[in-house]
């Protein structure tokens, strides 16, 4: 088969596209012929040798890639043989493995992809959409709201842009650039803005005219959240999901204390609770999606070319979620 490889981290161009031995699902496990695989900004990071998250970094040469959505091609001992030549996605966990022809993964990660949804679509929500539905656990939006969204443009900000507005509550856009800040406008946001207009703060008070914001839902942090933060109002939340403008610590100027909650991955399973939370939010996001209500947006890549999909990720020149295909 084909598929990405990194043999030495570091920066884009050290993901090549080679010839690999096919994968074979061992006992439990089920073999994908890949459709979609997600691109996450954590990929980017792992890439360049940069552990986060995760228990340990992938022992090289590696296959990066943590998402998948195609067709069940092959089962391994112990699996019931009625998945073969379903449609499925799944999220492989910390094993990589996405960025190929074929991957393989546990049984018990697989979902069924709801009919009307297709496969890139699917890949956006186990992991966008799963993430999405961990982070409005810890502030439904409603009609009284006002919610500010930092990189409403980009795959999780699509999707809560979306669900805010389902919830009937005012939504403000932020969105690096015109062209941006108008499909952000056109997802449902009752403003969008242009983030790199300095006057962009003043501009979302004219607009509100009085009223203040109720919620922002941050995976930016920068100035874009020490912005947003100051348009909250008494009793204001700031709900922050990641850092991509800026290094999250303790001593970040944006975060405030009693209004900035931090809801990273441990966090939001801790707040899905059940035997498995992952599975929960997953089926969750997957619901939303087939029944109309979430759409994710989708920026495609060929799978050859990886490293541009990277360096468009790295470089906030992408919109949605960035998937690749074989």
């Amino acid at each position: 088969m084909r598929a990405i490889r990194l043999h030495s981290f570091g920066p884009a161009e050290n993901l090549t596209h080679e010839e690999v031995p096919d994968p074979v699902p061992g006992p439990g496990q089920v073999r994908v012929a890949v459709a979609a695989a997600g691109v996450h900004l954590l990929d980017t990071a792992i890439r360049e040798g940069v552990q986060g998250p995760l228990p340990e970094l992938p022992a090289l040469p590696t296959v990066p890639g943590r998402e998948v959505a195609g067709v069940v091609d092959a089962v391994g001992e112990g699996v019931d043989g009625s998945w073969l030549g379903k449609r499925v996605v799944a999220h492989l966990g910390f094993a990589p493995g996405g960025y190929a022809e074929l991957a393989v993964t546990g049984a018990e990660r697989v979902h069924e992809v709801p009919d009307g949804l297709d496969f890139a679509q699917a890949v956006a929500m186990i992991g966008t959409g799963r993430t999405t539905m961990g982070i409005v656990q810890f502030a439904e939006p409603g009609p009284d709201d006002v919610v500010v969204i930092p990189a409403a443009a980009g795959g999780i900000g699509t999707l809560l842009v979306q669900y805010a507005k389902n919830a009937g509550a005012t939504v403000v856009g932020l969105a690096g650039g015109p062209e941006k800040a108008a499909r952000v406008q056109a997802n449902g946001a009752d403003l969008a803005v242009d983030y790199k207009d300095p006057s962009w703060p003043e501009k979302v008070r004219a607009w509100l005219g009085g009223r203040t914001a109720t919620i922002v839902f941050d995976g930016v942090g920068g100035d874009a959240a020490r912005e947003s933060v100051a348009l909250l109002g008494p009793g204001g939340r700031h709900i922050v999901f990641g850092w991509s403008g800026e290094g999250l610590h303790d001593g970040s100027a944006y975060l405030v204390e009693g209004v900035s909650e931090q809801v990273l991955g441990p966090v939001m399973m801790r707040k899905a609770g059940g035997p498995n939370p992952v599975r929960t939010l997953e089926l969750r996001a997957l619901a939303e999606a087939a029944a109309g209500r979430l759409v994710p947006a989708v920026q495609r890549f060929p799978l050859a070319e990886a490293a541009a999909a990277h360096r468009a990720l790295e470089n906030r020149g992408t919109t949605g979620k960035v998937v690749l295909e074989p």
